[in-house]
């Protein structure tokens, strides 16, 4: 395997031939890529050298100090985080080879489309049907609370292929072009008054086959290891020491003694050294990532992010007071990206509200956790043996 030198005698030669102030961003990144440096535990060809992924940091921080471009990751955020590894674990050869190069680069965004109206937090009960014709499936049904669908050209989608079995297994994966005819997107405004997510209608989507991900009939376990990396990138992001939701709190209880009261004081503390507990038990996750692939202990991390951006959120408020009531701006905008701490306090506030709810609602994570974590017996239920069209909706 490849050592950390080696890897570094690699960034050098890639910085000495592409130099980044005389390289466009586009052409540094996809040189980035053929030099497996983009992401370097993947297989060689594929953007890596089939190194350990604790190197990657070696390799990214050297790249940072010489003032080499990033590929914009918030952006793309999606796609680096579900639909590469994923693709990587059930795509074929040439799926791999069309796809993550792109992806990675950033020359085509990726969207997720699992949640619907009908199945939110049951994913498995979806109804969007796809039906084979041929080489193609026809795809019908619609999907809710999808990230960045107004800017991606491709989607990683589940489609009911076989409503007589249970629903876990007649579910199938596939790559979705957004461009394709009968694909709708429409803006679903927010409490912050933006419309980062949409609604998508699929009318009579044709998707070939070779566009399938995994087999017929295994998209529950093809989605599982999309949402467990899915949850991993949310809640085990690398934030730096008092990074974070933290951060502009401990900011303005610095700058601004007036405000500071006894009670607050005992609520930053108690915040400030949950959210470096997490920090660090997030940076222990990523390193046992390097050692195998996500698991439910990803639903753990992704839990405590949403608890403490709405208590860190909440306290911020408190601590601004009539100044903590105001907002910046209303307009209606349709960003590209999501800064969960960008913006004022109003905004961290209203924003950290949907933390609870994507990547996977707070309830279902907790009986992950229960389930699959600490050993609890499930809930019992009656609807795991019947067939999907059987169900009652």
């Amino acid at each position: 395997m490849i050592t950390a030198e080696e890897l570094l005698d690699r960034v050098r030669d890639l910085l000495a031939a592409h130099p980044p102030g005389a390289t466009s961003r586009g052409d540094f990144l996809r040189a980035r890529f053929d030099a497996g440096l983009a992401w370097v535990h993947y297989p060689e060809g594929l953007g890596g050298l089939g190194a350990s992924r604790t190197l990657q940091a070696a390799v990214d921080g050297e790249l940072e100090a010489a003032g080499a471009p990033d590929n914009d990751p918030r952006r793309i955020g999606i796609g680096l985080g579900m639909a590469a590894p994923t693709i990587l674990a059930y795509g074929t050869e040439e799926q791999k080879r069309r796809f993550l190069r792109p992806l990675w680069v950033g020359e085509e965004v990726w969207c997720q489309l699992f949640s619907e109206p009908g199945a939110g937090s049951d994913l498995a009960a979806l109804g969007t049907r796809a039906v084979r014709d041929g080489d193609d499936w026809v795809v019908d049904g619609q999907k809710v609370w999808t990230s960045s669908a107004h800017t991606a050209r491709w989607a990683i989608l589940i489609a009911r292929t076989d409503p007589a079995v249970p629903k876990h297994r007649g579910i199938t994966y596939f790559l979705c072009d957004m461009s394709a005819p009968g694909v709708e997107v429409r803006p679903l405004r927010q409490i912050t008054g933006e419309a980062e997510f949409n609604e998508v209608f699929l009318t009579g989507v044709r998707i070939p086959d070779a566009h399938r991900l995994g087999e017929v009939g295994q998209g529950w376990e093809v989605a599982r290891t999309t949402l467990m990396n899915e949850r991993v990138s949310i809640g085990g992001m690398r934030i730096p020491r008092e990074g974070g939701m933290i951060a502009p709190v401990a900011a303005a209880w610095r700058e601004r003694p007036e405000l500071r009261t006894h009670a607050l004081h005992q609520r930053l503390l108690e915040l400030w050294v949950e959210a470096e507990v997490a920090r660090l038990t997030g940076e222990r996750l990523r390193q046992q990532l390097a050692a195998g692939v996500p698991g439910p202990e990803g639903s753990g991390m992704k839990l405590t992010f949403a608890r403490l951006n709405q208590e860190i959120s909440g306290l911020e408020v408190e601590l601004l007071r009539e100044e903590g009531l105001l907002y910046e701006d209303w307009t209606m905008r349709r960003p590209e990206l999501v800064d969960f701490t960008g913006r004022d306090a109003g905004y961290r506030y209203l924003r950290a509200k949907g933390n609870s709810i994507e990547g996977g609602t707070s309830e279902v994570l907790l009986n992950i956790v229960a389930e699959r974590v600490l050993g609890l017996p499930a809930e019992p239920r009656d609807d795991k043996d019947l067939a999907w069209k059987d169900l009652a909706r």
